[in-house]
């Protein structure tokens, strides 16, 4: 059953990982920790993280599992809904230290993961694979486990994609300045349609070229076209207009407001100083 599990990581754990591997002690290779999340019809998805002290030695491992307990405990009381659906660990190969670790999370969850993130980016690129531990033996004989791999996957909320997205307007070298600002939300709305537009116009150049020939039909593209054609509201252009246009309207009235609520703050906030005075 456990081979069927589906991983899907948020950005933030992964930024938790690398945070934590950069804070590591100097004679600290490795660097573990606990992952957080649900797990309901084989879908396992990490939304938090932690980092758990531990030491590796030749022949055994030292964890603070005290330590362990009272995070997250402490990130109960904060998010309920969270629970402990395996650990992670830096680097990009199970050592043989990973299972005496991987038998505690199996006694904290069932069918715990295990997670590793390549922070030393062999290769260029930062791995991530998960894995499930399967037993091994037969009968009454000697016991053992295999970590086999397992699907895994990144999956972001809407706000984590709007972060992510500000991220990656400090990436690229030359004079470009690695600080950037949120936009306001007009400006965030202008530069979406803006993408999308973009998006549409290649989206219909390769349907043009597949129907001239030009280009080769791709099933896997077709269905997901199909997919969006099907999730696009039926409506009359004349309708979508209006409703589009009611939603702008909405959207500069809540702005508005949210201007004229803020002034009004700042000049009592100023009132009040210069009454105390």
């Amino acid at each position: 059953m456990a081979l069927n599990l589906v991983v899907k990581i948020h950005p933030v754990v992964l930024f938790q990982i690398v945070d934590a591997y950069e804070r590591r002690n100097a004679d600290s290779h490795r660097v573990i920790g606990t992952l957080l999340g649900t797990s309901d019809k084989g879908v396992v998805e990490v939304t938090n993280c932690f980092c758990v002290p531990h030491k590796e030695h030749a022949d055994q491992v030292e964890a603070e599992l005290n330590y362990a307990m009272d995070v997250y405990e402490l990130n109960r009381r904060v998010n309920a809904s969270e629970s402990i659906v395996g650990w992670w660990a830096t680097g990009n190969e199970v050592t043989n230290h990973s299972s005496v670790i991987h038998e505690y999370y199996a006694r904290e969850c069932r069918s715990p993961v295990h997670v590793t993130l390549d922070t030393s980016l062999a290769g260029a690129r930062m791995g991530l694979r998960a894995y499930v531990c399967v037993a091994l033996g037969v009968p009454r004989g000697k016991q053992g486990c295999m970590f086999t791999p397992i699907d895994v996957s990144l999956i972001s909320y809407d706000p984590e994609v709007v972060g992510l997205q500000l991220c990656q307007k400090t990436m690229g070298g030359g004079g470009r300045s690695r600080q950037v600002q949120p936009m306001m939300d007009l400006a965030q709305v202008a530069e979406a349609a803006s993408k999308l537009s973009a998006l549409l116009e290649q989206l219909l150049q390769y349907v043009e070229e597949v129907l001239a020939g030009r280009s080769t039909a791709r099933p896997a593209a077709g269905r997901e076209l199909l997919q969006l054609v099907a999730a696009a509201p039926a409506l009359a252009s004349d309708t979508f207009v209006d409703a589009f246009t009611s939603n702008i309207k909405d959207l500069l009235m809540v702005v508005t407001l949210a201007q004229l609520i803020k002034t009004q703050l700042q000049l009592n906030e100023k009132l009040t100083l210069l009454t105390s005075q």
